[in-house]
């Protein structure tokens, strides 16, 4: 499957969406729907925001788009996003019948799209996507290296200070 100008338009909404959630502290995942060549849904990581744990950018675009169509069948139309879905994320895929995914990086400690699974093109289940990885992948990747490296950062500094003000008193 080759990519097409459209396939880089619509990821660098996704990308949008998830510097968006990088914003207000979330991990950086962006996600967007396609119906027709329109964006029928678009969401990012809301996870820490909820303190929800399936609050994440594909289900609820999934469950966005399930609304805008008005069936949980989201025939015809393309998922977009970011990092590599989770398994959580790819079962919702399949079972929303989502035919077409392309994502940006891989996630080597959760993906099951290629990295740890293959469930989107698993043949022993009744529906099957057509995936495409890499699009963009090395903004998608730099955005998540960046959150994480700042996470840790702002940790160390944390605990750096409470030491600090521990040993004062």
């Amino acid at each position: 499957m080759e990519q097409t100008d459209k396939d880089y338009q619509f990821m660098l909404v996704a990308i949008e969406e998830a510097k968006k959630a990088a914003k207000i502290g979330e991990v950086p995942i962006g996600a967007v729907i396609v119906y027709k060549d329109e964006i029928i849904a678009r969401a990012h990581n809301l996870r820490e925001t909820s303190q929800n744990a399936v609050t994440h950018a594909e289900l609820m675009a999934i469950q966005d788009a399930c609304q805008v169509i008005g069936s949980w069948r989201l025939e015809e139309t393309t998922l977009y996003v970011t990092l590599e879905p989770c398994p959580m994320c790819a079962g919702a895929i399949l079972q929303s019948r989502i035919p077409r995914v392309v994502y940006g990086a891989r996630d080597p400690k959760a993906g099951c799209a290629h990295s740890l699974y293959e469930l989107l093109s698993d043949s022993r289940f009744n529906h099957e996507c057509e995936v495409k990885e890499g699009l963009l992948a090395e903004e998608c990747g730099q955005m998540l290296t960046d959150f994480f490296r700042a996470l840790r950062e702002r940790k160390r500094a944390e605990k750096l200070a409470k030491k600090t003000n521990t040993e004062e008193i």
